[in-house]
């Protein structure tokens, strides 16, 4: 069953560094092509972020055997650097991410609206694998 109209999505976790660490690897493009799927797959062959209010990203995701991508990209609403970023989606949804300092580790959340495609709970499982994906390398590196 597909989303209804503006429907919020929550997906979170606590990572094992620093919050300055954790802003950079979130932020830079040489992190972002290190750590941006959900699965083993697929890719992040390339990244841009111009990381300012109204400043735009972009990242290409793809399949590692080349059969499908996409674009994924949007324009920033708000950024409090190692605390906030709110953008716009191409589409037009809305996506918010804090992180939060806590004891020498960060506490991210993201909240986005869904898309109207596919069911909550593959979004969410989305979503979410590509923030366990990032902690995974935030972590070792």
């Amino acid at each position: 069953m597909a989303s209804e109209p503006n429907t919020k999505v929550t997906v979170e976790t606590i990572v094992l560094a620093p919050v300055e660490k954790v802003w950079d690897y979130w932020t830079k493009p040489e992190h972002i092509t290190k750590w941006n799927s959900a699965s083993d797959d697929w890719h992040t062959p390339s990244a841009e972020n111009d990381l300012q209010v109204g400043g735009k990203f972009s990242s290409r995701m793809e399949a590692k055997d080349g059969s499908f991508g996409f674009d994924f990209g949007g324009v920033y609403d708000e950024v409090k650097s190692n605390e906030l970023i709110a953008y716009t989606l191409g589409d037009g949804r809305q996506v918010e991410i804090s992180f939060i300092n806590q004891d020498n580790n960060t506490k991210i959340t993201e909240v986005f609206d869904a898309e109207s495609e596919n069911p909550i709970e593959m979004q969410q499982q989305g979503w979410q694998a590509i923030l366990n994906n990032f902690k995974k390398y935030a972590e070792q590196q």
